[in-house]
């Protein structure tokens, strides 16, 4: 039987057409939902002890381990997750139990990762608000300019 849109068999169109593949960061998020609805430490954002990656990894075997390395660096560069880690003195395992201490040049990495983007998102916020100063003041000249010329050239 042919398609009267493309003129070919059903089951051509039906092999040529591609299935959506999620990017390699969609599948990551994907993921990261899956964990933080399975596990209360990914919830809660608490410190993740040392090797998680191979705890998850014995948990979920078909895990891709590029998904999951995407899926942890996004995790643990939440905003949630940094805020957590600056105060933090225990990581965590996958059960919720303590698994290890936080160290000291782990919680200053967190407070100092949090600092720059406070800062980072500070400079970006008032370089916007500079630009749109600036625009509404050539906005404003250039209507009072207009102004100026329709008054003088309507005397005349």
């Amino acid at each position: 039987m042919l398609c009267s849109r493309h003129l070919q068999p059903y089951s051509l169109l039906s092999m040529t057409t591609p299935t959506p593949v999620p990017s390699p960061a969609q599948a990551a998020r994907a993921l990261l939902k899956q964990l933080q609805a399975d596990y209360t430490v990914f919830r809660q954002a608490k410190p993740l002890a040392i090797g998680i990656d191979k705890q998850l990894i014995a948990k979920l075997p078909d895990v891709n381990r590029k998904t999951l390395r995407i899926a942890l660096g996004i995790h643990t560069n939440s905003m949630r997750y940094l805020k957590s880690m600056e105060k933090a003195t225990e990581r965590f395992n996958l059960d919720g139990a303590v698994d290890g201490e936080v160290s000291e040049t782990h919680r200053s990495h967190a407070a100092d990762t949090l600092r720059e983007r406070l800062k980072k998102e500070a400079d970006q916020r008032r370089a916007e608000r500079a630009a749109a100063q600036a625009e509404e003041a050539r906005r404003q000249s250039e209507e009072k300019l207009s102004q100026l010329a329709a008054k003088f050239s309507r005397s005349r």
